[in-house]
């Protein structure tokens, strides 16, 4: 087995919890983040407002009687690492519930082992249809469920905002070819291009390329108006600074890989740029969790939208351990399923049994401006241009 860096986030309870026997076992719940490489800012993130969260249930008496474990592995934004992880969360530490990650590709490496051994796992950013849904049967995954929404979603969005709100009559879309979120994504929006009788391009590149002049300049030439990001940040980031560099400036717009850390990459060619997100900054819903995660950390949130999910999905698990009454994984399974309108902390979740994906789900349109990206409007899913 490949040697995980495991980081225990163990909060202790030095007096026993209130109606917990001595020998009572602690509830564990585990947690899939990438702590280290290119992905760590989300990661990092998601596990302190997880931490965040079992600290504050603790402190409330816990769960059921007995105090709560968060246990947390490095899965290094790898889905051969998770994997590992995820056994030894289900078989060594004896979780009955799993959060985390915000990759599709993992979540799709997970899936079959969480079905199998039967423990619900609750990604966070993972849109891929197929995190929760098996596309060969068209059943839903049992043990699958996200909060966030789903790439034929963020892809309609994406598309609908480039050709209806910005014009575009010619659209190219850049993307990874290796990356299962990318390659989602990149579906959908040619699907909705193609839907709005606009001519569109595709242009691909694999993970690890930090050049896309070449894929830049075809586009150019082609005629393309708007670009679609259909990446996470650090590719998307270099795609925008790159097109400074060769003296282009069309519209783009990419999805929830989205992250601050781009402005850092790309700089002043980040102004103007589109994004769809799961919230906003200027949320008020969220203020609260932000001051109790810089009162905790002594540090802002950056990535809002990790922090936001990780501490939601560990209130979606508490609620479903107390409606099960008891710390049986199957019995928190199907109580996570009957979820409906329980407040969270951004939005009321309630959970589709057809496919484990919330209901109803908002986004919001944040764009570049002044070296940030400030809050445009909310599409809502029944809404029209």
């Amino acid at each position: 087995m490949i040697l995980l860096e495991k980081s225990i986030l163990v909060l202790t309870v030095v007096l026993l919890i209130a109606g917990c026997a001595a020998a009572a076992e602690p509830i564990k719940i585990g947690y899939l983040a990438t702590l280290t490489g290119e992905g760590a800012t989300w990661g990092q993130h998601e596990r302190d407002a997880a931490t965040l969260a079992i600290k504050e249930v603790n402190e409330k008496g816990g769960l059921l009687g007995c105090p709560v474990e968060l246990v947390c592995y490095d899965i290094k934004g790898k889905p051969e690492d998770a994997v590992n992880a995820i056994r030894r969360l289900i078989f060594d530490d004896k979780v009955v519930a799993v959060g985390g990650s915000n990759y599709s590709g993992i979540q799709l490496a997970v899936a079959p082992i969480a079905d199998r051994e039967k423990v619900p796992v609750v990604s966070s950013s993972a849109t891929n249809p197929a995190v929760t849904v098996d596309p060969e049967t068209g059943k839903v995954r049992p043990y699958m469920f996200r909060v966030t929404y789903t790439d034929p979603y963020q892809g309609m969005v994406i598309a609908d905002y480039l050709i209806k709100k910005c014009g575009s009559k010619k659209l190219a879309i850049i993307g990874d070819i290796g990356d299962a979120y990318s390659e989602g994504l990149t579906e959908f929006v040619r699907a909705r291009a193609n839907e709005l009788g606009v001519e569109n391009n595709f242009w691909a590149f694999r993970g690890g390329d930090v050049d896309f002049r070449a894929q830049l300049t075809e586009a150019k030439a082609w005629g393309a108006d708007a670009v679609a990001l259909t990446m996470l940040y650090k590719e998307m980031g270099l795609v925008i600074k790159q097109a400074a560099e060769l003296d282009w400036k069309p519209f783009f717009m990419g999805g929830d890989g989205y992250s601050p850390n781009m402005f850092e990459i790309a700089g002043d060619a980040m102004e103007g740029t589109f994004w769809v997100y799961s919230m906003s900054n200027d949320d008020p819903k969220l203020a609260g969790l932000i001051e109790k995660f810089e009162k905790e950390y002594g540090r802002q949130p950056t990535e809002l939208i990790n922090m936001v999910y990780a501490y939601d999905i560990l209130q979606l698990i508490f609620h479903a351990v107390e409606t099960a009454g008891n710390a049986d994984p199957t019995a928190i399974r199907d109580a996570i399923e009957n979820t409906k309108d329980l407040q969270v902390t951004h939005f009321k979740w309630t959970v589709d049994r057809e496919t484990h994906n919330p209901l109803d789900k908002p986004a919001a349109i944040l764009q570049g401006r002044g070296g940030k990206a400030i809050y445009l409007e909310t599409w809502d899913p029944q809404a029209k241009f």
